[in-house]
């Protein structure tokens, strides 16, 4: 497989073993926002710990490093390490989950855009897609 190929092998892979994981992620973070005063918050610390105690409870969190060591094997190539659900492999950042593996052509990075961040005038938090193939960005560097 070539390294173009790489993330649509792994998004192909997330959309079709993992989509109901991908779907109580995007739950949690309605979870998260329903908390805020509005539509948005500019309180980053209204975002990234909220949503890692709720992926938590949810048993996302505790998931994920399986959903990286299966993301590596689709795409054909093999981890150094087994992954844990913290850095470097998996961070929740003010965005949502990011998975990241180091291997032999590149690194992979998989990130579940749950949230957004508007820079126009006064940072703000918005949620992001709520489809889970929208949340969905891989990228192999």
């Amino acid at each position: 497989m070539s390294d173009a190929d790489v993330p649509a092998t792994v998004r192909s892979y997330l959309l079709s073993e993992h989509e109901n994981l991908l779907a109580t992620a995007v739950d949690c973070a309605d979870a998260v926002a329903a908390g805020w005063d509005g539509e948005s918050t500019t309180d980053r610390d209204a975002v990234a710990g909220p949503l890692t105690a709720t992926l938590r409870r949810a048993g996302v969190l505790e998931r994920l490093p399986a959903v990286l060591a299966g993301a590596v094997d689709a795409a054909g190539y093999r981890l150094r390490a087994e992954p844990v659900a913290a850095p470097p492999y998996v961070v929740v950042t003010s965005t949502g989950p990011v998975l990241r593996a180091t291997l032999a052509d590149g690194r992979l990075v998989v990130s579940l855009r749950l949230f957004a961040v508007e820079r126009e005038g006064e940072r703000r938090y918005v949620r992001g897609p709520r489809d889970p193939g929208k949340v969905v960005d891989v990228a192999f560097r």
